[in-house]
């Protein structure tokens, strides 16, 4: 049995290393031009800065043996010092307390190596980038999928790892039950929304002033800001969540002078004049994000695997990916959480 997995991010990579260790015939295809998904980790000197998810948590155990496994480091997000705050009128102010990311975890050299660490343990025979997919086909032995340049890939089944919504935008044939097609659509994508900025520097001269790093803003365009220095050494960075809507940041060099403007006023002149500064705005990329996913959530929406989602295709149209985790969705822990249960079906199925 032939399994093609769409999406190489976390899923389709924990899945396609699953399925390699057991001796599984698959494929995995990646529309972008590198693995990782919504992991993408920037890299500058010796430090990587993640421009997605960052974090993860105690009580998260796939994604804590996924670490331990490939023998990666892990370490606390900073949190030593004074907090800051910026009013709506742009006044700031300090005082110490928690800071809100106090606890969670980090990865040294960002979560890129733990998605790289997956692509290297594929063979290349079993894994393409740069292979967007536009549609896919039921036939009488299994599927076919066809790829935007044209070519016909055809498996016994498809699981397909990324966002609902992205999947919607497929060609399918037959086309799927309303109700599924209308699931899919309504399905959140956690972070489409948002946009990140991280801003580099050859010294933490925050730290050094007592303050976290850790910011709150009413002003913007940063809405929350923490500490993303690495474990040891530099260089040393600061990064936000842009809170402005996608419509209201098209302008990124403008976008980008605010930012610059308002670490300036949150932790002194210094900060105003980065080494390097990132931007990374998921609201634009359209393997992550549609029309739908234009406003930023501001809480977390309740994700799981519908049940209509279940049994298309005689069972051979599976779904993966964070957003249909039935305990972690949204978070890391989700995706592998996802990707065991893909991985639990197909090798039923096998059996």
């Amino acid at each position: 049995m032939r399994t093609l997995i769409v999406g190489g991010g976390l899923s389709g990579l924990a899945l396609a290393e699953m399925l390699e260790a057991q001796g599984h015939d698959y494929l995995l295809l990646e529309a972008r031009d590198r693995f990782g998904g919504r992991i993408k980790t920037e890299a500058l000197d010796r430090a990587g800065f993640d421009m997605g998810p960052a974090w993860f948590w105690p009580g998260q155990p796939r994604i804590a043996s996924l670490i331990e496994r490939y023998d990666l480091t892990v370490f606390d997000q900073f949190s030593d010092g004074a907090l800051t705050f910026e009013d709506a009128a742009g006044q700031v102010q300090y005082g110490r307390g928690i800071a809100s990311m106090q606890g969670s975890f980090r990865l040294s050299g960002g979560l890129g190596v733990l998605t790289a660490a997956l692509a290297d343990r594929l063979p290349d025979a079993r894994k393409r980038s740069g292979a967007p997919v536009a549609g896919l086909a039921q036939t009488e032995s299994g599927i076919k999928a066809t790829l935007a340049s044209g070519e016909i890939v055809s498996a016994d089944r498809v699981v397909l790892a990324l966002p609902p919504r992205v999947a919607a935008g497929f060609q399918f044939a037959p086309e799927l039950p309303g109700a599924t097609l209308n699931t899919l659509q309504a399905v959140p994508t956690w972070m489409a929304g948002q946009a990140k900025a991280v801003a580099v520097y050859n010294t933490p001269f925050w730290q050094d002033a007592g303050l976290s790093g850790d910011a709150q803003s009413r002003h913007g365009p940063m809405v929350e800001i923490h500490d993303a220095s690495p474990h040891t050494g530099g260089p040393y960075a600061l990064f936000g969540f842009i809170g402005m809507p996608p419509a209201s940041r098209a302008d990124e060099a403008l976008l980008r002078q605010h930012i610059c403007a308002q670490l300036g006023r949150l932790f002194g002149p210094e900060a105003a004049t980065p080494l390097e500064l990132f931007v990374k705005d998921w609201a634009r990329d359209p393997y992550t994000a549609t029309d739908a996913d234009q406003a930023p959530l501001y809480a977390h929406p309740n994700y799981g695997m519908p049940d209509v989602l279940g049994g298309l295709w005689e069972g051979r149209l599976l779904f993966s990916g964070t957003e249909v985790a039935a305990t972690f969705g949204g978070y890391l822990e989700g995706a592998l959480e996802a990707a065991e249960a893909s991985f639990a079906m197909l090798t039923k199925d096998d059996g």
